[in-house]
């Protein structure tokens, strides 16, 4: 069942609970995943990979608003923003702990073999594949800088 079908279900499950908050969430994923089947170039399907990417960057977005609204002390729109995110974090994979991620970037640098911080690139190509969806960005970078400079 690909993204697309299992939001729409999500969205007349949340219509017939009148859940407002999750069926806002849903919409914007559904308007996401529409925007991205009709935009020049596109096969009008998009691939398990295409999904991933789109979730995880409406979910950066969303974690990077709410830690705006905190700062901001507007905490109506930080329990907006956290309970979008939530919801769209179903839709994700579990995401790795950080001890989890330190383990799994060690291994990459080992089958890599990667010797020091000029090789950072190379490191983060893999591991940035390996762990889409599963792990921040920012999160792997920065274990990768501290392995690689041991």
């Amino acid at each position: 069942m690909s993204l697309k079908s299992k939001v729409e279900a999500d969205i007349k499950d949340a219509m017939r609970a009148k859940d407002q908050d999750k069926l806002r969430a849903l919409r914007a994923i559904k308007s996401l995943i529409l925007l991205e089947e009709t935009k020049g170039g596109a096969s009008g399907e998009l691939s398990a990979d295409d999904e991933l990417k789109l979730l995880t960057k409406a979910a950066k977005q969303r974690r990077e608003s709410a830690e705006i609204y905190q700062a901001q002390g507007r905490e109506d729109l930080w329990a907006k923003e956290e309970s979008e995110l939530a919801i769209i974090e179903q839709f994700m994979p579990r995401q790795l702990s950080d001890d989890e991620v330190k383990e799994k970037v060690k291994e990459i640098i080992a089958r890599v073999g990667a010797s020091g911080p000029s090789d950072m690139g190379k490191v983060m190509g893999v591991a940035s594949k390996e762990l889409a969806g599963q792990a921040d960005g920012r999160v792997i970078s920065t274990f990768v800088k501290t392995e690689l400079a041991k």
